[in-house]
């Protein structure tokens, strides 16, 4: 799953992809606003962690990843 987080005052997006389900995703987001000074944290399928003080947070836009095909085959 690919999720895109915009943070304020920053002009690039953190795009990454975890196999956490939407419902996670957006159950650890309710979480962290609900929270007084929260953070929203994800890990991506790497191993990364990302976290984001609710207050940056600009938007989270969650969506399916697109398979990208590698090389040049068919293109004949």
């Amino acid at each position: 799953m690919e999720i895109k987080i915009g943070v304020r005052s920053v002009h690039r997006e953190i795009v990454l992809e975890t196999d956490d389900s939407v419902e996670q995703i957006e159950e650890e987001l309710r979480n962290a606003l609900a929270a007084d000074r929260g953070v929203f944290s994800i890990t991506d399928v790497k191993g990364n962690r990302y976290i984001v003080p609710v207050a940056a947070l600009g938007f989270v836009e969650i969506g399916e990843g697109e398979n990208r095909s590698v090389g040049f085959g068919g293109t004949l």
